[in-house]
C-alpha cells in the first residue's frame, strides 16, 4: 500500500458523528443551573451504551463556580440508582465532602483535597457536596445515570448546624 498524506480536518459533532460523539462544553448544548446557582451543567452530552431496563450511562461536563471562603455546607445530595463519577479538566485542586449511605449523619462528614489529576467515583446511596472548585471556575467530566426515577435526593443543612471548611 502506497503512504497517503491525510489532513486533519477540524473535529466537530457533524464531521465525527458516524464514529462517536464530540464531548465539549457550548452554548448549543442543553445546560442549566444547578447547585444553587454555583454550577452550570453541560447536560447528557454523550451516551454510555449499557445493558438494563431502560436506564443509561450518560457524560455530561459539570461548569463549578468557587463557593466564597471560608466555604460553609449547606447542603448535601445522594444518588440512590446509580454512581456518579467526577473527573476534573480543568488544572485546579478541588475539595471533596462526602458522608456514608444511610440517614445523613452530619457527624460522620469528611472531607478531602483533591488535586487536578485525581477523580473520584461515588458509590451509590453515598452522601456527597456539589463540586467545590478552588481558585477559579473549574469543568468536571461526570458520568452518572439517566432514566425512570428519581436519583437524586437534597438534605439542606440548617443554618445553625452548617460546617464550614478550612484548608
Amino acid at each position: 500500500m502506497e503512504n497517503m498524506m491525510m489532513q486533519a480536518k477540524p473535529l466537530t459533532q457533524e464531521a465525527f458523528a458516524a464514529f462517536g460523539d464530540v464531548i465539549e462544553v457550548s452554548d448549543n448544548n442543553e445546560h442549566f443551573a444547578i447547585n444553587q446557582g454555583f454550577t452550570t451543567r453541560h447536560h447528557k452530552l454523550a451516551m454510555v451504551e449499557t445493558i438494563g431496563d431502560g436506564a443509561q450511562g450518560i457524560i455530561s461536563i459539570f461548569r463549578s463556580k468557587p463557593l466564597a471562603l471560608p466555604i460553609k455546607i449547606g447542603m448535601m445530595e445522594r444518588h440512590p440508582q446509580g454512581s456518579q463519577a467526577f473527573m476534573p479538566l480543568s488544572d485546579n485542586p478541588y475539595l471533596v465532602v462526602v458522608a456514608p449511605k444511610g440517614e445523613l449523619d452530619l457527624r460522620k462528614i469528611e472531607v478531602f483535597l483533591a488535586q487536578s489529576h485525581q477523580g473520584v467515583n461515588y458509590h451509590t446511596g453515598t452522601w456527597h457536596h456539589f463540586c467545590l472548585a478552588l481558585n477559579e471556575v473549574s469543568d468536571f467530566l461526570v458520568v452518572d445515570r439517566h432514566g425512570v426515577g428519581n436519583n437524586c435526593d437534597e438534605v439542606t443543612i440548617d443554618v445553625s448546624q452548617q460546617i464550614t471548611i478550612a484548608f
